[in-house]
């Protein structure tokens, strides 16, 4: 099984820049899709309706800003949106897919940078979140979280850490919320396979640093131990662009 997370900057304009072809040629099982910027209601055909997956879309109470989709060629079990907590939900940052074989989360995690108000917000919903997920990992469910988590881990994950220890996406709180996930049990899939400097997912399109790798690895694919025989490899696709991210 394949899965994709793509943090897309909004889905209509990547369509516009072959999302269909790139899709088409990854034939991945599942494509998680973060920062959609648009209600269903409100997107084309072309894109609620791909070939051969079920989609599924959570949207936010703001025109153009935040949601989440999920294409799937299995048909879940059960999909749900959010986590129950209406200040969070309101903003269309999560879907849950529950299959046979495990639980898959599609998160896209508040950005804690525009005021002091919102970097709470962001800390909140971080415990919020672990707290949700805590109770399946209790009943030993196996779970995959999949999306931009808007925090760079460790110094190597991003180009320039020390100018940017008490900039929101590397401040040492958000960085031990991650800390705490993997004390849960959760493995970096990347990092399990790749420990090696200059790996990005995301680049400043102001300053044009993309050309330069002077980036971010803000976007994750965590694994829940109980899952670990069954991951064969873990990828970034930077050559694919259309994003910020990639």
């Amino acid at each position: 099984m394949k899965i994709i997370s793509w943090n897309v900057n909004g889905i209509r304009a990547v369509f516009d820049k072959g999302l269909l072809d790139f899709l088409e040629f990854q034939d991945a099982d599942i494509i998680c899709i973060q920062e959609t910027k648009a209600t269903p209601e409100a997107l084309p055909k072309r894109i609620l309706d791909l070939d051969s997956y079920h989609s599924y879309f959570s949207k936010s109470i703001k025109p153009g800003y935040s949601g989440v989709a999920i294409y799937s060629k299995k048909k879940p079990k059960l999909i749900s949106m959010g986590m129950g907590i209406k200040r969070f939900d309101e903003e269309g940052r999560i879907i849950r897919a529950d299959y046979s074989e495990f639980i898959l989360f599609n998160v896209y995690f508040p950005n804690g940078g525009r005021s002091k108000e919102r970097l709470h917000y962001k800390l909140d919903f971080y415990i919020q979140f672990l707290d949700y997920i805590s109770c399946l990992i209790k009943k030993d469910k196996k779970i995959i979280i999949a999306g931009d988590f808007n925090t760079a881990h460790k110094p190597i994950d991003l180009a320039r850490p020390k100018q940017n220890i008490n900039n929101t996406g590397f401040l040492p709180v958000e960085r031990e919320w991650i800390d705490r996930l993997v004390s849960e049990g959760f493995i970096d899939t990347f990092r399990h396979f790749n420990n090696s400097p200059g790996q990005y997912t995301w680049w400043d399109y102001k300053t044009r640093s993309r050309e330069r790798n002077v980036g971010w690895r803000l976007d994750y694919f965590f694994l829940s131990n109980n899952l670990k025989n069954s991951l064969n490899s873990a990828n970034t696709l930077s050559f694919i662009l259309g994003s910020d991210h990639c």
